[in-house]
């Protein structure tokens, strides 16, 4: 997969929210790092499971990628949204290994009351998503 396929991807798959598609994108060691939650979550289910659960909550119609640096296996993706009242800025910083599957992704938010925005919204939706026992 080639490095503009990389990020092609993920566009094609955050503007349809197609989050089946994540399964050929991620990487089965990928790691996700959220702004609210203190350890890095490991593995390509649990990186998959906050993506899909991030699809649901930051994805709506204000939405958009407004600046993107790229490197070679590498890109930070700066957004805006605005949610419930409060503009959101914020990164995607992604690393992706040499099949083209991203290995890392890292959110960044700002202001604080976003990330405790998003930090009530996400633990609505992960656990929405949970299988229960």
């Amino acid at each position: 997969m080639a490095i503009d396929n990389t990020l092609s991807t993920w566009h094609r798959l955050v503007k349809s929210r197609d989050v089946a598609g994540l399964d050929a994108l991620l990487a089965d060691d990928a790691v996700f790092l959220s702004p609210v939650v203190h350890r890095p979550q490991v593995g390509k289910a649990i990186t998959k499971q906050y993506l899909a659960a991030a699809f649901q909550v930051f994805f709506n119609e204000s939405f958009r990628y407004v600046r993107e640096l790229q490197g070679p296996n590498d890109a930070v993706l700066e957004f805006e949204l605005e949610l419930d009242g409060i503009a959101i800025n914020g990164v995607d910083m992604m690393k992706w290994n040499a099949d083209g599957q991203i290995t890392e992704f890292k959110v960044m938010l700002r202001p604080l009351k976003a990330v405790n925005l998003i930090h009530q919204k996400m633990a609505a939706q992960l656990q929405a998503a949970a299988p229960q026992a």
